[in-house]
């Protein structure tokens, strides 16, 4: 990610070049990298938001715990503390799997795996994730495994009956991945404008919703002001969120 990011910002500004950045290229890297290659907040021309899907807490569907607020109590009982996957060091089930640790005051071990880690999971030999939506529906449909709560602002649409961070007891956890179109510093305002508008126009059709719903995201198009915005706001919220972590990479 960090070397297209550097391709697309030494390419000519003329509209050809797009990077399809993610929250991680945008906001996570630069606190995880001595040196990244490139400041995200100068240059870049931004255009649109994409797509944006949120984290899951599961567990196994035989764990004792039935909810939020009976596994952090379970957890907090354990001698040798818990233990939490990832799909690596830095990712954002890594980091929100670090601060739901220290919020909740559990011990919380991190055991970073290569994807995620759903059988692990549903064997409890890993005691919880914190993981993306989509890879887990299917479980939890299939009764394999029990959803806690999403860290999104709202209930997700493909787990309506699942609890968000805050009304299972955890207010302020609104953690969610996302994607966004880039183009190089001093692109033109109008070449920037155009390509958002057809984005908007395209993401606005059922089809188009439909189709990123199916694979966990929802469509969420933005002007390339308030694409600008959002990223920089959470550039602030997972400095913090790295900081507290220790991770590096």
């Amino acid at each position: 990610g960090n070397i297209g990011m550097v391709n697309v910002m030494n390419s000519p500004p003329d509209g050809y070049a797009i990077a399809s950045a993610t929250i991680g290229t945008l906001s996570i890297n630069q606190f995880l990298y001595a040196n990244v290659g490139y400041d995200p907040a100068k240059d870049f021309s931004y255009v649109s938001r994409i797509w944006e899907n949120c984290n899951v807490v599961v567990v196994s569907a035989d764990h004792p715990a039935k909810n939020m607020k009976e596994f952090i109590s379970w957890a907090k009982e354990q001698p040798k503390g818990v233990t939490f996957s990832s799909s690596g060091v830095g990712t954002t089930p890594h980091l929100a799997g670090e601060l739901f640790a220290k919020r909740t005051g559990i011990n919380g071990v991190h055991v970073p795996f290569r994807t995620s880690a759903t059988i692990e999971v549903i064997g409890r030999t890993i005691d919880f994730a914190i993981d993306n939506v989509a890879s887990w529906v299917p479980h939890v449909r299939a009764g394999k495994a029990r959803a806690l709560a999403v860290t999104a602002a709202d209930r997700w649409p493909t787990l309506p009956e699942v609890p968000t961070m805050a009304q299972a007891g955890l207010p302020d956890f609104v953690m969610t991945s996302w994607g966004a179109f880039v183009m190089p510093a001093g692109t033109p305002a109008a070449i920037t404008g155009q390509l958002s508008k057809a984005i908007q126009e395209i993401l606005s059709q059922p089809e188009a919703k439909e189709r990123f719903l199916k694979i966990g995201a929802l469509a969420v198009p933005s002007s390339p002001q308030e694409t600008a915005a959002f990223a920089a706001a959470e550039r602030i919220k997972w400095k913090e969120i790295v900081q507290l972590s220790g991770a590096k990479l």
